[in-house]
């Protein structure tokens, strides 16, 4: 007979599709045993001020498609705060929790396993549409991401190529580009651009020439699709008359697809013009992979609970779904795969 425990859950930094379906899954995986399930409001800041509400089968029905988290987000962190440690602690005993359920990026997940080594019995679940989380090959919102920045680009040839045009679309990748990548390589796109490789003069002079030498084939389109956070000639581009907004993490990134099609248009004189996906990637309903991915992630989560491993994270390794220490996860990014880019690039131009 399962031990009746009282399961906290939450959605830390950014929303992306799938968390529903994650949240939906965890608490009807918990409800079936006979657990019960707090549901954290707004991230951590549920447990800073005792924002809660409990889950049932009736909340978490017809939710798996619905994009955006049904718990609201922030990206506020306790460690920042004065005894924001404390209060998470006393919250959350006083709620009663056995463990606690933590759905979140790189960001969450370090701040997650910094409560685990104080003493908090915690479980990660992966979710960021940038696919940035160390030690497991997908994360929840990725394909949903991609999917759309995919659909974004076939819409963009079709209008490129009516015009004799390049077109550059800018989709979000503050320090790696993964949707980049695989966007681009869905689409058949002519370059793409991400931050792990920045660009510099060489690079821009022969990206400039494969375009100059596409339309001397006759080629009058071409496809381009830049990260937010790809470096150009040394700069990172932000969002003018934008300041930091500390509530909502660092500078917002954006601009430098704009940046690029300056020095394009000038290099080449070829008419060059810029779309940016920007949060329209984060929102909306998750593809039938992201549903599925969060939906085995929410059970593997239970599972480690009942089976009392704290400190852990449901991972994706090929298609089995296992677990991996939070602290392996902690403390940095999984950039892109070279190996997958260089596939593409075979393509470029």
């Amino acid at each position: 007979m399962e031990l009746k425990r009282n399961i906290g859950i939450l959605t830390g930094g950014g929303d992306c599709p799938g968390l529903n379906a994650a949240i939906r899954a965890t608490t009807k995986a918990a409800i079936r045993i006979g657990w019960e399930v707090v549901g954290i409001r707004d991230g951590w800041e549920g447990l800073l001020f005792n924002r809660t509400e409990l889950l049932d089968r009736v909340k978490t029905s017809g939710i798996i498609d619905r994009g955006g988290t049904i718990l609201g987000a922030s990206r506020t962190s306790p460690l920042r705060i004065q005894n924001g440690s404390q209060h998470v602690f006393d919250t959350f005993g006083q709620l009663g929790l056995d463990a606690l359920v933590v759905l979140g990026g790189e960001g969450t997940l370090a701040v997650a396993s910094r409560f685990f080594e104080m003493g908090l019995p915690v479980v990660g679940i992966p979710k960021t549409i940038d696919n940035d989380v160390r030690e497991t090959d997908y994360s929840i919102g990725f394909q949903t991401a991609v999917q759309i920045a995919t659909d974004a680009l076939d819409r963009l040839r079709s209008t490129a190529e009516s015009h004799h045009r390049v077109m550059i679309l800018e989709v979000m990748g503050r320090r790696t580009g993964w949707i980049a990548t695989y966007a681009g390589m869905a689409n058949g796109a002519e370059a793409i651009l991400i931050p792990e490789i920045p660009v510099n003069g060489e690079r821009l002079d022969q990206l400039c020439k494969m375009l100059e030498t596409r339309k001397g084939r006759g080629v009058n389109f071409s496809i381009i699709v830049v990260a937010e956070g790809v470096e150009l000639e040394g700069e990172t581009i932000f969002q003018p008359n934008l300041g930091k907004d500390k509530k909502d993490g660092p500078d917002r990134l954006g601009g430098v697809g704009q940046a690029l099609a300056g020095l394009i248009e000038r290099r080449t004189e070829l008419p060059t013009r810029v779309s940016s996906l920007g949060y329209i990637q984060r929102g909306g309903t998750p593809v039938a992979y992201d549903r599925s991915l969060a939906t085995a992630f929410g059970v593997e989560a239970i599972e480690l609970i009942g089976a009392k491993k704290y400190g852990r994270m449901a991972t994706l390794k090929g298609n089995r779904i296992t677990s991996v220490p939070l602290e392996k996860v902690a403390g940095g990014i999984k950039v892109v795969d070279l190996s997958i880019y260089k596939d593409a690039s075979v393509f470029f131009g």
